[in-house]
């Protein structure tokens, strides 16, 4: 089965169960994936989330309920839905429609719809994507980790986004950059010491697992850190060009989504478990990232 037929399926499986419970980690499964990996593709594919795009599309359906069927009640209709009363089914129309769901029967009434997706491989320009594929042995990595929501949410820092910054501000990225030691051979020189792994273990359907790290060698003190291992994998790497800071984000966003968009649906490859690498460098003032993607072959 090919990326496209499996995210095709996810949405299958979204589209029948819109009336119903829809356990995000069927719709994973329907992908081959897990639940974070897949709700993390999915916005970067479509610059909105899977929750997001539940939720429009529940309430299209919704409103064309409402017009078509004028003896259904709004109650049956906000609990087919999955709202637990006509208040917050009434709060989430008019968010998404600007109108009540009673203004939503009278004729000529202005409604927006949002049409069931499909994925397609579509042709997007010429410019090329630097990549290589390496195939490395097992090796370690320590730092300091946390568990995240899929959702974003629980107490601060509740993003990785957070957890540098927190983790900047009170001192534990340098302390960590001063216990690295040398760096392993497999790893550019230009490397800085303190680099981000994501969903290197299953810690649940919509949790996953984020830690600030170093590559671990016979230099390294990792006493007080979490130490794990990544076992020996074929890694697709995405290097950045040189950057300032100031425009880091657009950049590795960029990286995310080419790589999601242009080169997964169509290389024959893919990702083992979601797991990732953010190794980042730079020289002569200027900062990189390589964004390292564990792959197999279909």
């Amino acid at each position: 089965m090919d990326w496209l037929e499996r995210m095709n399926r996810a949405m299958d499986y979204i589209e029948l169960n819109l009336a119903g419970e829809i356990e995000l980690s069927e719709v994973a499964r329907k992908a081959c994936c897990s639940s974070h990996q897949f709700q993390r593709m999915f916005s970067f594919i479509t610059n909105v989330t899977l929750a997001e795009y539940i939720r429009r599309r529940k309430l299209t359906l919704a409103a064309l309920e409402l017009q078509n069927c004028k003896s259904a009640k709004v109650i049956d209709i906000a609990m087919k839905y999955g709202y637990e009363s006509p208040v917050s089914f009434a709060r989430a129309f008019q968010s998404l429609h600007g109108i009540t769901p009673a203004m939503a029967r009278q004729d000529g009434t202005a409604l927006k719809a949002y049409p069931r997706l499909s994925f397609l491989i579509t042709i997007k320009g010429v410019d090329a994507m630097n990549y290589r594929i390496e195939t490395k042995e097992s090796f370690e990595v320590f730092g300091m980790e946390r568990v995240f929501r899929s959702d974003e949410g629980g107490d601060a820092p509740n993003t990785p986004a957070q957890f540098w910054q927190q983790c900047h501000a009170n001192g534990e990225v340098e302390k960590l950059a001063a216990n690295a030691g040398d760096l392993p051979r497999f790893v550019s020189q230009d490397s800085y010491k303190v680099h981000g792994i994501c969903s290197y273990k299953n810690t649940g359907n919509d949790t996953f697992p984020y830690m600030l790290c170093a590559f671990k060698s016979e230099t390294s003190n990792a006493n007080g850190y979490s130490t794990i291992t990544i076992p020996a994998l074929t890694w697709a790497i995405f290097p950045s060009e040189p950057i300032t800071w100031d425009v880091f984000g657009e950049t590795i966003e960029k990286l995310y989504r080419r790589f999601y968009t242009e080169w997964l649906p169509t290389s024959g490859f893919e990702q083992v478990d979601g797991m990732e690498l953010e190794v980042y460098g730079g020289k002569a003032g200027l900062h990189s990232v390589e964004l390292w993607f564990a792959v197999r072959k279909i």
